[in-house]
């Protein structure tokens, strides 16, 4: 599927779409997925409701910048007025395992040697 080129905008207009606001919340990761919790209703900004079509089934953050045509700090800051109207849900990605959480080297050797004398 062929994506038509992203317009990341006018500055005026992504100044305007933002609210002149310039520093997105660091609680959007790339690969966090959003969801709709509601519909766009009348007079909403068109991004939000743009947004908002676009979750209704989980999206991550990068589609929905992909999508939309916006830069991902632009797509970050309307998805945080999003989330503080209750109109998102935010699934962040579960976080990696530490390495003390990882099963004993000592263990997984004698794994597949047992698998080897299968």
């Amino acid at each position: 599927m062929m994506r038509k080129p992203v317009d990341t905008g006018d500055p005026d207009r992504l100044y305007t779409v933002t609210g002149g606001r310039s520093r997105a919340d660091d609680s959007f990761d790339l690969v966090t997925l959003i969801v709709s919790e509601s519909g766009p209703v009348p007079g909403m900004q068109s991004e939000h409701a743009r947004i908002l079509e676009l979750c209704r089934h989980p999206t991550a953050v990068v589609e929905v910048a992909a999508e939309i045509g916006l830069p991902i700090t632009v797509v970050r800051i309307l998805l945080g007025d999003l989330l503080d109207t209750g109109r998102i849900t935010a699934r962040h990605p579960p976080a990696p395992r530490s390495v003390a959480s990882l099963p004993d080297s000592a263990l997984l050797q004698e794994v597949l040697h047992g698998l080897r004398n299968l």
